[in-house]
């Protein structure tokens, strides 16, 4: 069985740049103010949840292992 993740956007960081929509168009959405939010806050991994993590121009978007908390993206330092 693959890994699920839980999926965050600090939705005080977000810009409404909808980079994350043009890669997950199935896992984000803008809603009316053009905050980004998750489609599903829990997900299998998923290349395009990650890339579009990874196009975030101010990191918004937080993506870790679901039951530990283990971060995915961003990576911890």
């Amino acid at each position: 069985m693959g890994d699920r993740w839980q999926i965050e956007v600090d939705r005080s960081l977000c810009i409404g740049s909808a980079s994350c929509v043009h890669h997950a168009p199935d896992g984000f959405r803008l809603d009316a103010g053009r905050q980004s939010h998750p489609v599903e806050a829990e997900t299998d991994a998923n290349e395009k949840v990650l890339a579009a993590a990874e196009a975030c121009p101010v990191e918004a978007i937080m993506i870790t292992l679901l039951g530990s908390g283990e971060p995915v993206f961003p990576p911890e330092e």
